[in-house]
C-alpha cells in the first residue's frame, strides 16, 4: 500500500523494470555475444552455446539489451518512451484522421475561407431551425423518429467541430506571423532606441560646441579688457639718445 502511494504522489513515471539488467557485466556478456556472433543477428544465434565458457549468463534474451533501431524509428516515425508513443515530426491530426466529418480542404495551401464562410452560415442556420424545433410541440410518445431537435444538435456540433479543427490547423501559421510581428515590433523598437540615442548625441554636441564657443568668446574680452585698462605702450629711450 505504501508503494502505491509512493507512486501516486511521483510526478514522474517510473522507469521499465528491465532498466536493471544495464549492468557492467550483462554489457560485456552482450559484447562478448556480438564478437562470437560473427556478424549474425544476435536474437537468432543460441546465446547459451556461444557463451557456455562464461558464468552469470543472464536467462533472459540479451537482445534485449541492444540499442534502439534508428532506422526503425526514422521508418515508423515514432517511438515508444514509458508507455507513451511520440511522433518524430509533431503534427496535428486532421479531423478526418480524427474520424470527424470534415467540411473544409485538406489541403492546407488551398483557401479555406470560402468553406468557413459556408460552415459559418450554416451553423447560424442550424441554430435557427434549433430554436424552431425547440418551440415545437413534442412528439407523440410512441414514436421511433429521432426528435428535429436533436439532429439539428448533431449538426451543430459538426459544424462546431469543423471551426475548432480548422483554427487548430491555423495555429502554426499564427505562432509564425504572431513571432514576424514581435521581431518587427523589437526591431522598431531598437531603432527608435538609437534614434532617440543619435539625438541626444547631437544635442549633446551642439550644447558642447555652444559652450565651446561661448569660452573663446569671454577669453577673448578678457583679454581686451586687459589691454584697454594698460593704455597704449610708451617707446623707451635710452640716455645716449638723450
Amino acid at each position: 500500500m505504501e508503494e502505491e502511494e509512493t507512486e501516486l504522489r511521483n510526478p514522474f513515471p517510473s522507469p521499465p523494470s528491465h532498466h536493471t539488467k544495464y549492468t557492467t557485466r550483462n554489457l560485456q556478456l552482450l559484447e562478448l555475444l556480438r564478437d562470437r556472433a560473427g556478424g549474425a543477428d544476435i536474437s537468432t544465434v543460441n546465446q547459451y552455446e556461444l557463451l557456455s565458457d562464461q558464468t552469470d549468463v543472464p536467462e533472459w534474451p540479451m537482445v534485449q539489451l541492444e540499442k534502439p533501431r534508428v532506422d526503425w524509428i526514422l521508418e515508423e516515425g515514432q517511438y515508444t518512451v514509458f508507455g507513451d508513443t511520440w511522433f518524430i515530426k509533431e503534427q496535428i491530426p486532421s479531423l478526418k484522421e480524427l474520424g470527424g466529418h470534415q467540411l473544409y480542404p485538406e489541403d492546407p495551401s488551398e483557401d479555406r475561407r470560402p468553406a468557413l464562410r459556408k460552415i459559418l452560415h450554416s451553423l447560424l442556420v442550424t441554430y435557427s431551425h434549433l430554436v424552431d424545433s425547440l418551440l415545437a410541440p413534442p412528439p407523440i410518445a410512441s414514436t421511433t423518429v429521432q426528435p428535429e431537435w436533436q439532429r439539428q444538435l448533431e449538426w451543430i456540433t459538426v459544424l462546431a467541430q469543423n471551426i475548432m479543427a480548422a483554427a487548430n490547423d491555423l495555429r502554426p501559421v499564427q505562432a509564425r506571423v504572431n513571432l514576424e510581428l514581435m521581431m518587427k515590433r523589437q526591431l522598431e523598437l531598437r531603432r527608435e532606441e538609437t534614434r532617440a540615442i543619435h539625438e541626444k548625441c547631437d544635442s549633446l554636441e551642439a550644447k558642447l560646441a555652444e559652450m565651446s564657443s561661448a569660452v573663446r568668446t569671454l577669453s577673448n574680452d578678457t583679454r581686451t579688457n586687459k589691454s584697454d585698462r594698460n593704455g597704449p605702450a610708451h617707446e623707451v629711450r635710452s640716455p645716449l639718445q638723450l
